[in-house]
């Protein structure tokens, strides 16, 4: 089969591959309909992520149909139209039984890098290194998704292969963030990021009660989709100080909860991104938590800042006298998909959610390294590019 595949630091090329092949009982195999680029992938194609190896198919945020069930297979049947969540879990062990389904005992096969980096081994993940299970990607015409009956998710007829794809990914991390925060009905919420995650987290915001949500960032078209199709204000942090606007629209206190959804790559202003910038490229540091810094400025005193984009190691200069003498709560997470993806089903069904829009570049496979490129270097308003690895299917919007 034909398959997107990481060959080297910023460089990708389509190659023939292995098709996979049930390995496990509780396997299924999916024809992938539709899979998109997703902007923790950039870590990955610029060399921050550890143990990537030439030939490693890419891609994890997808949805297709199911062709084949192993014998243990009891939610699926061939035929079935799913999404399938980014994160693998068991479903059984104790971190599965506390919806904590990044944090599976059993999803990542590879545990020894992440003890030795993080203390624990978290849980698997579609293509994002051997240190996160080396599981082949979404970026192919098929697909072997390990626990599919705890992963896979029957997609709700009415719903679109487009609308449901970012319910694999973007949506459920945005729902993580947003409901692991301690949103309250009538807080103020600010977001870093208007990516496909940051517009997911500000929706989840609102769904959840938030009074006032403000998507902060610095490309046009992101803001313009964060206002249209999300519904919150934005917030251009090259034309204004993020800290004293966001002190000026909530009274002089400060955002109640503060979601970081950029991660280790984040870009800024200024000598201290200059600095932050250099060091990551010498690997004196793993990452640049330019808007991690910025939001724990901006946070009210007593209010919460949950960490959404991906960070993998170690960041200089971290406040964490700020975090302790303001009394803020700090949490972060990889997304508990598995929680979060049938209420979201249910909230595209019922109309109440928007992911289309994320989606403003589908094209074949065969393109995926022109893709990708444009999606790195933010051009032609690329916010997500999807590929159809099948070709179209005639349920794709």
């Amino acid at each position: 089969m034909r398959a997107l595949c990481w060959t080297g630091v910023n460089e990708t090329s389509v190659e023939t591959v292995d098709d996979p092949k049930i390995l496990n009982d509780p396997d299924v195999i999916v024809k992938v309909r539709l899979t998109t680029t997703c902007g923790s992938d950039l870590h990955l194609l610029g060399g921050y992520i550890p143990t990537m190896r030439a030939g490693d198919v890419l891609g994890h945020e997808f949805m297709g149909e199911v062709v084949e069930v192993g014998s243990a297979v009891q939610k699926h049947q061939v035929g079935d139209r799913v999404v399938v969540c980014s994160f693998i879990a068991c479903g059984q062990c104790w971190y599965c039984s506390q919806e904590l389904y990044s944090l599976c005992d059993n999803g990542n096969p590879n545990p020894a890098l992440t003890e030795t980096m993080w203390g624990s081994a978290i849980g698997g993940c579609f293509a994002y290194s051997h240190a996160l299970g080396g599981f082949a990607g979404s970026h192919a015409e098929y697909i072997r998704v390990p626990y599919a009956d705890h992963g896979a998710f029957p997609i709700p007829d009415g719903v679109s292969d487009l609308s449901a794809l970012f319910a694999s990914d973007a949506a459920p991390t945005g729902w993580t963030g947003a409901d692991l925060a301690g949103i309250t009905p009538g807080d103020t919420v600010a977001v870093w990021g208007a990516g496909g995650v940051g517009q997911m987290a500000a929706r989840a915001a609102m769904l959840l009660g938030a009074e006032q949500v403000i998507v902060i960032d610095r490309l046009p078209e992101r803001l313009e989709q964060a206002h249209q199709h999300i519904g919150a204000e934005t917030l251009d942090y090259t034309k204004d100080s993020v800290v004293a606007e966001l002190k000026e629209r909530t009274g002089g206190r400060g955002p109640d909860v503060c979601i970081e959804a950029v991660g280790m790559e984040a870009h800024g202003t200024g000598p201290q991104y200059l600095y932050d910038q250099i060091k990551q490229q010498l690997r004196l540091q793993s990452d640049r938590p330019t808007a991690l810094r910025e939001a724990i400025y901006a946070c009210r005193k007593g209010g919460s800042l949950f960490a959404l984009g991906v960070f993998g190691g170690l960041v200089d200069k971290f406040p964490f006298g700020a975090i302790m003498n303001k009394g803020m709560t700090v949490r972060g997470a990889q997304q508990h998909g598995h929680r979060y993806i049938p209420r979201i089903l249910q909230h595209l069904a019922d109309g109440e959610l928007s992911t289309e829009h994320l989606a403003t570049h589908v094209m074949p496979l065969e393109e995926g390294p022109r893709a990708y490129q444009m999606f790195k270097d933010k051009k032609d308003g690329c916010v997500r590019a999807v590929f159809q690895p099948n070709g179209a299917s005639s349920t794709s919007y």
